[in-house]
């Protein structure tokens, strides 16, 4: 089995959750700001980074919201059938708030939007379940 690590952020400002566009290999949705840790990189500091490529923003983090798993098998990952095993993926979910930067899409990268939607306009995307699960953890369902 393969391990994934990334960490991602939850971002709500003024009613509004910043969410980007994931476009990978034919899947797409609404996802929360992050990804996969650089080897030996710290998690706290993969968030921060991650937000800045996505989002063109600067964060602080405010705490950990928790940790995500799930296991994905080797039929459904994105390149089906890599190395014929699951994908174990552990997503570090923290809360953060913006203090610089400007709303920027990623270049070259797997996400082709960002936006800020109002909370309350959010179960109305197509979004990756990750972004509920952080929800829920934020007290904003």
């Amino acid at each position: 089995m393969d391990i994934r690590v990334g960490a991602y952020a939850v971002i709500v400002r003024d009613g509004t959750l910043l969410l980007p566009h994931w476009n990978e290999n034919g899947r797409q949705g609404w996802t929360l700001p992050g990804g996969g840790l650089d080897p030996g990189e710290d998690p706290a500091d993969a968030a921060v980074r991650e937000v800045r490529e996505e989002t063109g923003y600067d964060v602080v983090l405010d705490g950990l919201l928790g940790v995500d798993s799930l296991v994905i098998p080797a039929a459904d990952r994105l390149v089906p059938g890599r190395g014929g095993v699951p994908l174990h993926g552990l997503r570090i979910v923290y809360r953060a708030h913006v203090i610089g930067g400007e709303l920027t899409v990623e270049q070259d990268g797997t996400t082709d939007d960002v936006r800020w939607f109002p909370v309350a306009d959010v179960d109305g995307l197509d979004r990756v379940e990750l972004v509920d699960t952080a929800r829920r953890w934020a007290g904003l369902l």
